[in-house]
């Protein structure tokens, strides 16, 4: 190799490694929302673990809906959502690598109709809302199957999680589907109302995890590695009987509801 193509060879080296410097030294950014296995991520936050640990970790807060946007927008390096949902997110484009399962619903996503429909083939030609692509949609779906029912014996329209409890009060809603806290705050808005089918009759169909952009998993896999133990820590604290109404205190706070 002569001189010249050395020298080159050499800067070449030098500004890669300049790069991943400045790359290393961003913040890791993650989308995490409104789910009890998700608001966990606070307990750190708060703590200060990430700092301890050496991760240049951010955490933004968003509706659910609004973080899987962001994702796929690529304003974040990870985000909180359901295996089925980054799925769907990666059909679209949004590749994806679950590197955590934060916990798994068993019971918590429901479908919830109003007195008058005891069962899902109660809701036969009736409308239901929920927001579509999402997971509750997929729940609704293996139910109808299970009820001998297809999705166009109802109605479904379409309708951000967040406005389904003023949907439920209204007339011509016959149900609706989400997770808690909606669903918790639908039960309120129309009297009466119960959950008539549920994650539980589904077991191991919604997980709950961390997924992560490809690029960012392979450029700073230490990191990600760090951020998993740190998760290990999490629900330590949570579970010690000594430091559990310390975190249920944060996360509490994190969603404006009382311990």
């Amino acid at each position: 190799m002569n001189m010249k193509k050395w020298i080159a060879r050499c800067l070449s080296t030098l500004a890669l490694l300049g790069a991943t410097a400045a790359h290393a030294a961003e913040p890791l950014k993650i989308g995490y929302s409104d789910w009890p296995g998700w608001v966990a991520w606070q307990v750190a936050i708060d703590k200060g673990w990430f700092k301890e640990a050496g991760i240049n970790v951010k955490f933004e807060w968003f509706d659910y809906s609004a973080s899987m946007d962001a994702f796929a927008a690529g304003k974040l390096d990870a985000v909180t959502m359901t295996n089925g949902d980054a799925l769907v997110t990666g059909a679209g484009g949004a590749k994806s690598v679950m590197i955590l399962i934060n916990d798994y619903s068993n019971g918590n996503d429901q479908v919830i109709a109003k007195p008058a429909f005891k069962s899902l083939k109660d809701l036969k030609g009736k409308k239901i809302a929920l927001e579509k692509g999402l997971v509750e949609h997929l729940l609704l779906l293996n139910g109808l199957k299970k009820a001998g029912m297809k999705e166009s014996d109802v109605t479904i329209v379409n309708a951000k999680t967040n406005e389904l409890p003023q949907m439920l009060a209204t007339a011509d809603i016959a149900a609706v589907a989400a997770w808690q806290p909606v669903t918790g705050q639908a039960l309120k808005a129309a009297p009466g109302a119960r959950a008539i089918y549920t994650s539980a009759d589904e077991p191991g169909l919604i997980y709950d995890t961390l997924a992560v952009k490809p690029a960012s998993l392979k450029a700073r896999r230490a990191d990600w590695q760090k951020i998993v133990k740190t998760w290990d820590r999490i629900v330590a604290y949570i579970e010690d009987p000594k430091t559990q109404p310390d975190a249920v205190k944060i996360m509490a706070a994190r969603v404006g509801i009382t311990p």
